[in-house]
């Protein structure tokens, strides 16, 4: 499947299909906006960005995506906005629910309503309002436990209010501090399952105590984010250090050069918002977060 045969935003009508008829995984994206060069930057430099090969590089990512078993869905372009390539911050996609996201950095909340478009037909919606900032690269679920790292763009009163929302479901929300890096998947990802991929500098690992854990390779600190699809590793190829350590507990790993998306910030998850299934439907509890 080439790039030029992804559907284009809303070619496929999700919304009028049975929940059984609906892909077992479907993969939300972006093109690359041409003003990305102008993204938000938290840890890094600014560095020159080839928005050409940046786009290159994202339309190979996509068909990555489909070769490993995602209908991919294009979300409607938009340039004015130089980080909306960075779908995964706009939502939170759980079996039950979807949380629309209301992100850290103010220039990104318009981001959102074309991914709550999307999802609206797939799963109920619940979306964050201000103070209650979060992007969601800062979740993480392994099972019924849900990581939300508290950063510079998520804050306590998100967590606190995701934390209510979801124990409607059983799930467990852990509050967990982040430092030296943007998000909590930029430090800690899943990559099997009760497994995570960590890099101990940026998060602390006793706070996922009962999980086993790799260490990425300390002289690639950007290693840990990893984007599992089924049995396989969605990886970059610029960490080949850590690569070879989980290719060495038999992960097959499959990698995408996104170096010129590094340079914004991005990484594997957050190039997409990832949907398993059709979701269960449930109705949305009352719940100090806004519907």
């Amino acid at each position: 499947m080439d790039a030029g045969a992804l559907p284009r935003p809303g070619a496929i009508p999700l919304g009028v299909l049975r929940l059984a008829e609906r892909p077992a995984r479907l993969a939300f994206t972006r093109e690359v906006s041409p003003t990305l060069a102008a993204c938000e930057l938290t840890h890094l430099e600014r560095a020159p960005i080839d928005v050409a090969r940046a786009r290159s590089q994202h339309e190979a990512y996509e068909v990555l995506l489909a070769d490993l078993g995602c209908e991919v869905h294009r979300l409607p372009p938009l340039p004015e906005l130089p980080d909306a390539v960075f779908v995964e911050d706009t939502a939170v996609v759980l079996d039950e629910v979807a949380v629309i996201a209301c992100p850290g950095a103010v220039s990104r909340r318009p981001e959102t309503a074309s991914t709550a478009a999307a999802l609206e037909s797939l799963r109920p919606l619940v979306h964050l309002r201000d103070p209650d900032t979060l992007d969601g690269g800062d979740v993480l679920r392994v099972g019924r436990d849900v990581w939300i790292g508290r950063s510079s763009r998520t804050s306590a009163d998100a967590v606190a209010a995701l934390g209510r929302l979801l124990a409607t479901w059983d799930y467990t929300v852990r509050p967990v501090e982040v430092r030296g890096c943007l998000h909590l998947k930029s430090a800690v990802t899943a990559v099997g399952e009760g497994l995570v991929l960590v890099n101990p500098e940026w998060v602390d690992p006793h706070a996922f105590a009962g999980l086993e854990m790799v260490e990425i390779d300390p002289r690639e600190p950007y290693a840990a984010n990893a984007l599992r699809l089924g049995g396989t590793l969605l990886y970059p190829t610029a960490f080949p250090r850590t690569r070879a350590r989980l290719e060495a507990l038999g992960f097959r790993v499959v990698t995408v050069d996104l170096s010129e998306l590094a340079k914004a910030e991005g990484a594997v998850t957050c190039c997409s918002l990832i949907v398993e299934g059709g979701g269960e439907g449930s109705a949305i509890p009352a719940s100090s977060v806004e519907e």
